[in-house]
């Protein structure tokens, strides 16, 4: 038997990004998407940042409702590091509950005029070749046909085939990948994974978010990230139901092993860290991600940002998503 899960589910998280130069940089500017994401299923128990040089940081909410800083250095360095730790709750629910809605939506979704306004950033296909859009327009709209245009079984059925049928490799592709590179050749990591979901939604009138977070998996082997690391997956507005996550890497819904920090419409809204040098300089990037399990603290009102006693750092390079170049 299968053990039930807390109702609550405490982890630690802590990013930090290190940048080394050739020359001293005069100035900078740089943007955090560090803050996890608060709502009636994730909660921010504390938070810290850090950063070094020291620098005043402003702290705002952006056009899509994420939690940002903003930060400029203003005197020469060589080196830049930034670190932040949060503790976030997360409630357990049935990730599957939504499927059993009443009022079980089919294809085609219809949205009224207001609606449609609201959510056409989330409607808009990424720009590519109209042969290629048309491509993966035919390909998403197979797993409608093939679930008797039932809207919850074709996602389900996207959703599982992403992971089954894709290869998870670290390393083939860039920034520059585009949803229908992934398509063709069949391999990716979580951000390809999620740039051609979000796609197939979208050419299928679903509006669809990118999310970026964090997994936590024990380091034991049940994601196919294999170490604790920055996360990727979308999440699709479905009527009755709001805004649903789908994990394509990992073939899941998430629950209490994803922890959210920002929504937008492609990666380059939810980049964690991104920046502009005003000064010739070589840059080389380094990045560490942990995520511990603290549910054993729940109750003990600690809010206090200290890593575990057992914390070391991740045993394999994380996977980045989003982190540009400063």
């Amino acid at each position: 038997m299968m053990p039930t899960p807390p109702s609550h589910r405490r982890l630690w998280v802590k990013h930090t990004t290190r940048y080394a130069y050739d020359r001293p940089v005069s100035r900078s500017t740089h943007r955090l998407h560090l803050w996890p994401v608060t709502d009636f299923r994730q909660h921010v128990v504390g938070r810290k940042l850090t950063v070094t040089p020291d620098a005043d940081v402003l702290d705002y909410e952006d056009v899509f409702g994420n939690r940002t800083e903003q930060f400029d250095v203003t005197r020469a360095y060589t080196e830049l590091t930034v670190t932040a730790e949060s503790v976030v709750d997360l409630d357990a629910y049935d990730p599957f509950a939504f499927a059993r809605v009443p009022i079980r939506p089919s294809y085609p979704l219809v949205w009224m005029p207001w609606e449609r306004t609201m959510l056409n950033p989330y409607l808009t296909p990424v720009e590519l070749p109209d042969t290629q859009l048309k491509e993966i327009a035919d390909y998403a709209m197979s797993f409608v046909e093939r679930n008797d245009r039932d809207l919850m079984e074709a996602l389900f059925a996207i959703n599982l085939h992403l992971f089954r049928e894709y290869k998870y490799a670290p390393g083939s592709t860039t920034f520059a990948t585009t949803p229908y590179d992934v398509f063709a050749n069949r391999c990716g990591v979580c951000q390809d994974f999620t740039n051609l979901f979000v796609t197939m939604a979208r050419l299928l009138g679903i509006p669809a978010r990118y999310v970026c977070g964090y997994i936590y998996t024990g380091n034991n082997g049940h994601s196919r990230t294999g170490s604790d690391a920055t996360h990727a997956w979308v999440q699709l507005y479905i009527p009755h139901v709001g805004w649903k996550s789908f994990d394509p890497t990992n073939g899941s819904l998430p629950n209490q092993d994803h922890v959210r920090f920002a929504y937008g419409r492609h990666f380059r809204d939810t980049a964690p860290t991104e920046g502009t040098l005003y000064s010739p300089a070589t840059e080389s990037m380094t990045v560490d991600v942990e995520v511990r399990d603290l549910t054993n603290t729940l109750g003990d009102g600690a809010t206090t940002i200290a890593a575990p006693t057992d914390a070391s750092p991740a045993a394999a390079p994380p996977e980045v998503v989003g982190a540009a170049a400063t």
